[in-house]
């Protein structure tokens, strides 16, 4: 009666156990079991009868699907965060408009539908595709989606998708969110390199409060010590004005 059950976007892996302990420690005896996973295949689950009493998406359109099917109570905004590009240290000089449009370079990504980065790097694509005709929409027909998928191969618990591509010789690179930077940037191996302004994508994540038990939980991610930690992670403050930001 005690535990909350949570199905969260995978990108939250590296930060979500420090939320969890902090939530923890505030809320006894309330604990908190999470399965992670590409937030568009834990809808599907959760759709087919999978027990959830929050659903953390890396999108909003999950979310509101559920409100929408009177599987919630309600969604909020609870960060955001942006895509950059994951590589081998020697590609970092060159510009993203060159690297990106190297035919000889195996570009990486996420899956579209199944998760939302996927879905964002293709929205990526068709705002590059609007400022150099031809390039997004090549990259569209060149993109591997390696990750995030049904049939993918599972990327190993303790890596990060992008550096685990370039690792194994699979891509040259990544297209992934910016909040593992940190983590990026900790081994030698993999650089990062940041996408333009006027190409980036913002990616607004949202929660699903399931059922009414989660409702401390709930409001434990919009508060100052939660935003707190999301941002030390690499993640961004919820976008003012957003409608479903509280």
């Amino acid at each position: 009666m005690n535990k909350i059950r949570v199905l969260a976007a995978g990108s939250l892996r590296l930060v979500w156990p420090v939320l969890v302990d902090a939530f923890e420690k505030q809320h006894p005896p309330l604990t908190v079991e999470t399965l992670f996973g590409p937030a568009g295949l834990l809808r599907q689950r959760f759709e087919q009868g999978e027990r959830c009493d929050l659903f953390a998406s890396a999108n909003v359109a999950h979310p509101h699907t559920l409100l929408q099917e009177g599987n919630a109570l309600s969604v909020s905004v609870f960060t955001s965060n942006r895509l950059c590009l994951t590589l081998l240290p020697h590609l970092k000089a060159r510009s993203p408009l060159d690297l990106l449009s190297d035919p000889n370079l195996r570009i990486a990504t996420s899956t579209p539908l199944s998760d939302p980065s996927g879905d964002y790097t293709w929205q990526l694509f068709d705002r590059i595709e609007q400022q150099h005709p031809e390039v997004g929409n090549g990259l569209k027909k060149r993109a591997l989606q390696l990750v995030g998928g049904a049939q993918s191969s599972p990327v190993p618990p303790d890596e990060v998708a992008g550096c685990w591509l370039l690792k194994t010789g699979q891509a040259d690179i990544f297209i992934g969110y910016r909040s593992y930077a940190q983590r990026v940037e900790q081994d030698r191996a993999f650089a990062l390199v940041d996408l333009p302004e006027s190409w980036q994508i913002r990616a607004d994540y949202a929660f699903a409060m399931c059922e009414a038990k989660a409702r401390p939980l709930a409001n434990f991610l919009l508060s100052p010590r939660a935003q707190e930690i999301l941002q030390a992670s690499g993640f961004d403050q919820i976008r003012k004005g957003h409608p479903l930001a509280l």
